[in-house]
């Protein structure tokens, strides 16, 4: 990396949860002396050091090579979680738009690719103990979104093989939250209209208790700065990033005040395949599977490798969540906007 006027990095998705937090982190960052964020759309929203370019990685005519030249990293974080109904769509933004990412990289000879994977790309594993980064990424093949991660999984291996001299890094975190991206998340899985209020704890005097509920949670800053973190070394290869304890139907029921009801998984499933199927509600019951399948992370070689903790439990995390969803929190971009349903 240049050391005179410190290193140049482009973050994809940059007005998103995860991407709000890279750019403001990276632009606080003295050894990174600018940043440029691609989007679909501008924000209003104006970090130090760092530019804004409007760009859909959709288009089949988009060419990111002017954008990546110079550059001494890219992080690659876009993602389209919608339409689940048309998977096409998400296809042609996630896997043909990230692989006009990495050959662009290649063809602008930039050092570094930091790729956002994801505990998604994993193949079904335990819930009793964690696996390390070797565990098998083929995804839940049902699920769109475990099924775009893990082919770019095999598109990052084919990339790597053809391109030895970029240093690939892939980040697997687990589920993503943070106060502002509240109302962002409320739109993606429940929907525009899913009152945020709902959070409430008087308002859920029981709590669904699903066989295989039990996931890992991690701030969105926490995420982030592992991302900074790779964009400043020199490892490379795959990393989990997760916060502690799992989350299960006991946590969740005491951080509501709720009390877990034990409910069979096919008829969660028939409720979540019925809401659905009417256009109701946003998540697929093919990522309800997926997520009842997800292994738990080990994440020993980020923290050895990387000297990455997070600083937030997965209890402080899903609090400061649930106080955003209640208030209807947001940021300035058009991704996270705030709003308030109810």
């Amino acid at each position: 990396m240049s050391t005179s006027t410190g290193s140049r990095i482009v973050v994809t998705g940059a007005t998103g949860n995860v991407g709000t937090s890279v750019v403001r982190l990276l632009s606080e960052d003295p050894e990174v002396g600018s940043v440029r964020g691609l989007a679909r759309r501008i924000p209003d929203w104006s970090p130090a050091k760092t530019e804004w370019l409007a760009v859909d990685l959709s288009s089949e005519g988009t060419d990111l090579t002017e954008e990546f030249a110079g550059a001494d990293a890219v992080v690659h974080l876009a993602w389209a979680f919608q339409p689940t109904h048309d998977p096409a769509v998400t296809w042609r933004t996630n896997v043909l738009g990230s692989i006009r990412v990495f050959e662009a990289v290649a063809a602008a000879k930039v050092p570094t690719l930091v790729h956002a994977s994801s505990v998604g790309a994993y193949s079904p594993g335990p819930k009793e103990h964690a696996v390390d980064e070797s565990w098998p990424t083929h995804g839940w093949p049902d699920a769109a979104y475990c099924r775009e991660k893990a082919y770019l999984e095999r598109a990052l291996d084919t990339f790597e093989r053809d391109h030895p001299g970029v240093r690939v890094v892939r980040m697997r975190p687990a589920f993503l939250f943070k106060r502002e991206s509240a109302s962002e998340q409320r739109r993606i899985f429940g929907g525009r209209f899913l009152p945020g209020q709902l959070a409430r704890p008087d308002l859920l005097p029981f709590l669904p208790d699903i066989p295989g509920l039990r996931v890992q949670a991690l701030h969105t800053d926490d995420a982030a700065k592992a991302y900074a973190l790779a964009v400043r070394s020199d490892v490379r290869g795959a990393f989990n990033l997760a916060g502690e304890p799992p989350v299960d139907a006991e946590l969740l029921g005491e951080l509501l005040g709720a009390r877990p009801v034990r409910l069979p998984r096919t008829a969660a499933r028939s409720a979540i395949a019925a809401a659905w199927g009417l256009h109701l509600l946003p998540a697929s019951p093919h990522l309800f599977d997926a997520v009842l399948r997800l292994p738990l992370m080990d994440c020993t070689r980020a923290r050895t490798e990387l000297g990455w903790h997070p600083e937030h439990t997965a209890t402080e995390v899903l609090e400061e969540f649930l106080h955003g969803m209640q208030q209807g929190a947001g940021a300035r971009t058009e991704p996270m906007k705030g709003r308030k349903v109810g």
